[in-house]
């Protein structure tokens, strides 16, 4: 027989059962009399407990027969509940993966650089570029390369590319310098956007502005005060992007003006190739 049908079988039973059941109230009250006179039901025995006694059998027979009926009433009544209750499945979930310590500390993929590439920088670290400003102070233009201690040269790095150059600035000096400003011109050809700078002196000893003005990317270094520029050989770099294509330099020009044994001296000149350039072929 299948479990349907001997449930349906047993709940009608069940009900059958409830229906039929009548308490007898005959008995019962002869046993609660019984309990009130318990000479009744030992004669010839004196009875040899308190009245007290007897109504506690009373009130304790009272509740048993109350319990029982009330017990085979839930029973019944439980049993024909939990049969119309409809039956539950249970479905097994799968725990919740624990992430694994690998999954949080790897650095995300780098995007695609779809930029151009840039090249390599020779003398130094670039510096991050510094915001352009609309306006920048343009020093006078000088011709000399060399002035007393000074020698200076201007030329375009060659690793620079068809979209990215580097305009270098060398700086020779055979004393010591109490103040310096260096100033690189880039012409607008085209393109011409910042795109970093640095020198080999340290960083901490120079402001660094980039601005614009007529028609020129402009790059000022300036010595800060209370610091010097020791005897050597000294490089000031200015970065740029510019149109596709080779990029002609020759409007480019710097201007270099420092202090050396308490008198002025101002360098200046442009990138066109000299024979007597360091490194030139």
């Amino acid at each position: 027989m299948r479990q349907q049908e001997v449930h349906d079988e047993l709940r009608a039973r069940l009900h059958e059962a409830a229906e039929a059941h009548e308490p007898d109230r005959a008995r019962i009250l002869a046993r609660i009399e019984r309990g009130m006179n318990p000479a009744s039901d030992r004669a010839g025995h004196r009875s040899t407990r308190p009245p007290m006694w007897g109504w506690a059998r009373v009130v304790g027979a009272t509740a048993a027969v109350a319990g029982m009926l009330a017990v085979g009433g839930y029973a019944v009544a439980s049993a024909v509940k939990k049969d119309d209750t409809p039956q539950q499945q249970t479905v097994a979930v799968s725990p919740t993966p624990t992430p694994s310590p690998d999954a949080t500390s790897r650095a995300p993929k780098s995007p695609v650089n779809t930029a151009p590439n840039r090249a390599p920088e020779t003398h130094g670290p670039s510096s991050t570029p510094s915001p352009t400003q609309p306006s920048a102070s343009v020093l006078p233009s000088a011709d000399a390369e060399t002035d007393g201690p000074l020698w200076s040269d201007g030329s375009v790095d060659p690793h620079s590319n068809d979209f990215w150059a580097q305009s270098n600035l060398t700086l020779k000096t055979s004393a010591q310098l109490t103040a310096l400003t260096v100033q690189l011109k880039i012409a607008q050809t085209g393109g011409v956007s910042n795109a970093g700078a640095w020198r080999s002196l340290p960083e901490q000893d120079f402001d660094l502005t980039v601005g614009e003005q007529d028609g020129f990317l402009v790059y000022t270094w300036t010595l800060k005060a209370g610091r010097t520029v020791a005897k050597g050989q000294w490089v000031f770099a200015g970065q740029y992007n510019h149109q596709r294509g080779g990029r002609d330099a020759k409007d480019d020009s710097y201007t270099i003006k420092a202090t050396a044994d308490g008198k002025q001296r101002t360098v200046g000149g442009d990138f066109a190739a000299h024979a007597d350039d360091e490194g030139d072929s």
